[in-house]
């Protein structure tokens, strides 16, 4: 591990902030308590902004502005064209602030300045983009009925939306719940995490600019226990989207059985496998590996934080990827020689830390890494355990953070069976040159999606969402908008038809 000694202010300018309010009805409007709380740069440790903290009563009024949108608005009126031309023009304001998005969500969250402008930025334009040529390509079907009748369905909009959002990706995840409901002709209200609130308000922004109507998209900054739970909970939100940990989900199905009984879509933890096979190429296979799980400083659900590796190959690989590891640089995430920037919050750097010491306790052997670094802010080195044994915390836990644990396997079934070997169900990569091995091995993890010889490779075309406890529901692909839709049967009698 290399650490950076970079200065924020020698790499690039540090946006001001602009927007710390509540945004409801298509307003900027302090909360109904008139409380704030502080979001912190994860650099530092020190305070970037004070922000609204919304509560119940404001999402009252946002869901208030939501509903009365979704009843008597324009926008579930309007041609899918016509919503499709609005969000291209989001996608476009999007893209004319880039640098200044990206520089918000490195402050705020820790992410790499650089990957944000090529890489979050651009990708959320993009999902704008796509489902904004999706929102006129929803069909009902005719149906071929066994009686004098005809029959049609018809797809509607399902109401008001509450979309839950963790501190991750800012930025995809805000894209990837708002944009298939608003192009399915929704309207919401967005609860960003409370570590990462500001570029959610800037968004809202960006939408009344784009000429999306009032009411239609409100964001309610809070914690999760409050805002959060109001919107789980709420008797006028028809549907909730959620992503985050299990056992948050856990609390929103239990509010939406105990409310409405409104429509939930959980997209959870992971525990992912990387199953490399003897015939794998060394190299490629080490930095599919360690991209698979320090991307993000390892805060990304489909991290492959247990590395699955054939017996053959074992001892090459872990060398490999040990040295690979100990040229990672870590430091601050405007410098753009840096690999690695902060974990999210004093939290997640003491949870990360915590799981490192439960697997030095526990036996495994620690190849590298397994310490903070700098002398202030929340890094951390990347860590790789060998000797990992499947009953470790490390081996079974979502850790969300830079710690990567190995493991060895002789025949397909014994990787199968250790991949499968886990509560969660979110991805899975592969790595051989074998087809055979990969159709075998592929069609054998109970997960939801797969990636062969690549890893993290997403596209807003590709659904993606979980098995078991990792959730149920995709996002992206037009599985994702389909969500957002309820199927109406309409069925009417034929009199004297020449055929049925």
């Amino acid at each position: 591990m290399v650490q950076s000694n970079g200065n924020s202010e020698s790499f690039v300018k540090i946006p001001k902030i602009k927007f710390t309010k509540l945004f409801i009805n298509g307003e900027f409007v302090d909360s109904v308590s008139g409380k704030t709380f502080e979001t912190i740069d994860p650099r530092t440790g020190e305070v970037i902004t004070r922000v609204a903290e919304g509560d119940k009563e404001d999402v009252d009024l946002a869901v208030k502005a939501a509903r009365h949108a979704f009843d008597f608005g324009p926008w579930p009126r309007l041609s899918g064209f016509e919503r499709g031309k609005i969000l291209m023009k989001f996608a476009d304001l999007v893209c004319e602030h880039v640098e200044e998005l990206a520089a918000i969500d490195t402050i705020d969250a820790g992410k790499l300045f650089s990957a944000g402008k090529a890489g979050d930025i651009p990708h959320a334009a993009e999902l704008l983009r796509y489902y904004a040529g999706g929102a006129d390509k929803v069909y009902g079907k005719t149906l071929k009925t066994a009686s004098q009748h005809q029959a049609y369905t018809l797809l509607e909009p399902i109401g008001v939306v509450g979309h839950i959002i963790p501190w991750n990706f800012p930025t995809g995840m805000f894209f990837l719940k708002v944009s298939p409901a608003l192009a399915a002709g929704c309207t919401m209200v967005v609860k960003p995490a409370e570590q990462t609130p500001l570029s959610a308000l800037y968004y809202a922004h960006l939408a009344k600019q784009a000429g999306i109507p009032d009411g239609v998209l409100n964001v309610i900054t809070g914690y999760g226990e409050t805002a959060g739970a109001a919107i789980s909970s709420h008797m006028d939100i028809d549907k909730v989207s959620f992503t985050g940990s299990t056992e948050v989900g856990r609390k929103v199905m239990q509010a939406a059985a105990t409310s409405n009984l409104k429509a939930v879509s959980l997209e959870l933890g992971g525990k992912s496998p990387l199953l490399i096979f003897d015939d794998a190429d060394i190299d490629n296979a080490a930095d599919l590996a360690l991209i698979g799980i320090l991307y993000n400083k390892g805060e990304i659900c489909a991290a492959s934080s247990r590395v699955l590796v054939q017996e053959g190959i074992y001892d090459k690989l872990v060398k490999k990827m040990t040295e690979k590891a100990k040229t990672w640089v870590v430091g601050d995430p405007f410098d753009p020689t840096v690999h690695q920037g902060p974990q999210v919050d004093k939290t997640q750097f003491d949870k990360v830390l915590s799981y490192i010491g439960h697997g030095k306790r526990e036996g495994a052997t620690l190849l590298t890494g397994g310490k903070p670094c700098g002398e202030r802010g929340y890094y951390i080195e990347p860590t790789i355990f060998a000797n990992v044994e499947d009953d470790m915390l490390i081996a079974k836990d979502e850790i969300f953070g830079p710690v990567m644990s190995l493991m060895k396997f002789k025949t397909i079934e014994e990787a199968i069976k250790k991949a499968n070997n886990t509560r969660y169900g979110l991805a899975a990569g592969i790595v051989t040159k074998d087809l055979n091995i990969a159709n075998t091995v592929s069609r054998s993890i109970r997960a939801g999606t797969i990636w062969i010889n690549c890893y993290l490779a997403f596209d807003a075309s590709c659904p993606f969402g979980g098995y078991k406890m990792s959730g149920f529901g995709k996002d992206m692909g037009m599985e994702a908008l389909e969500k957002y839709l309820h199927v109406k049967s309409v069925v009417t009698p034929i009199y004297n038809s020449p055929w049925l």
